[in-house]
């Protein structure tokens, strides 16, 4: 019998950690479909984040490098130059690079270096234990908003691909989602332009993929999808911000 959907081969085989109903799982998916469809596996280096993601290392076969929260763009400059003819990713979410990794993302994007950026925006701090975040939303009840962000005392969102898109040396910025099997699948291919462009040395690209944390909104992981495409969406809406073609 034919065997027509399989594991990536850059994905390890081993269970991973993520809480149920969490979207790393499936975006850790699409990274590793990716790298075996451009086979690249072997001239992949990744670059994990401090978060929920921190055991990313655990999960790809390619070669991975711990950074010190926030600075996955930064170690990943390094990498890059050092080692050109490498593909390099940082895979973070929005504490990391949103928050502590502000500076470090925005000087990557605005330099245009040949990295790929997988952003996961999740609108919670998930591993410390559901925190507000630079993309919480107004109103949003989190463990350090007890009454909801407000525009006094938390200010408002950021919105990190309108953001980016207006600098010189992004070449694509581009927000997805993973609430239905179509987003899924625009979600790998804007993954995969991603991967290409800097396979062709176009410069920086980011991809940032609006996810759910069902653990610290207190939902289930139905509840957690239905309150993605009821608030999140409206804030953060899907498409491409900038394609520098």
């Amino acid at each position: 019998m034919e065997q027509v959907f399989k594991r990536p081969h850059a994905l390890v085989d081993v269970s991973e950690h993520y809480c149920p109903g969490c979207g790393h799982g499936i975006v850790h998916r699409l990274v590793a479909e990716v790298l075996d469809e451009l086979d690249i596996e072997g001239k992949t280096i990744g670059v994990a984040p401090v978060g929920c993601a921190v055991f990313a290392y655990n999960y790809f076969e390619c070669d991975m490098q711990e950074a010190a929260h926030g600075r996955a763009p930064a170690v990943a400059t390094g990498i890059k130059r050092v080692h050109p003819d490498k593909v390099v990713f940082t895979y973070q979410g929005d504490g990391d690079l949103a928050a502590i990794g502000t500076a470090e993302t925005v000087h990557a994007a605005a330099r245009g270096e040949n990295i790929t950026v997988i952003f996961i925006n999740n609108a919670i701090y998930g591993m410390t234990g559901g925190q507000m975040a630079p993309t919480s939303l107004m109103g949003q009840v989190t463990q350090t908003t007890p009454y909801g962000r407000t525009e006094q005392n938390q200010g408002f969102p950021i919105h990190v691909c309108e953001m980016l898109s207006t600098l010189d040396g992004v070449a694509l910025a581009q927000r997805t989602t993973i609430n239905s099997v179509k987003a899924i699948k625009e979600t790998k291919a804007a993954i995969k332009k991603a991967f290409q462009n800097q396979i062709d040395k176009k410069g920086f690209s980011i991809v940032e993929v609006v996810s759910t944390c069902p653990t610290n909104w207190g939902k289930t992981p139905v509840e957690a999808m239905k309150w993605l495409e009821e608030n999140m969406l409206p804030v953060y809406p899907l498409g491409v911000y900038k394609d520098k073609e």
